[in-house]
């Protein structure tokens, strides 16, 4: 089965509820970018950030007290 549809992963805060995120990563190798969606809504818009700006948003995450 072939798809043009991203292979998503979501965020290991996931399993804890709350607000997250999904990305795919695979998408990076072929194009340089880094699609980003709401895990609560798969069918709605994608941000598409670069591989520098999405490394910088998981430092940022990381660092924020939760």
């Amino acid at each position: 089965m072939t798809t043009d549809s991203p292979r998503w992963f979501k965020s290991s805060y996931s399993q804890q509820g709350g607000n997250c995120v999904e990305w795919a990563p695979a998408t990076v190798s072929t194009t340089g970018v880094v699609p980003v969606r709401d895990s609560k809504c798969p069918t709605g818009p994608v941000l598409m950030v670069s591989a520098d700006a999405f490394a910088g948003l998981v430092v940022l995450a990381q660092s924020a007290e939760l």
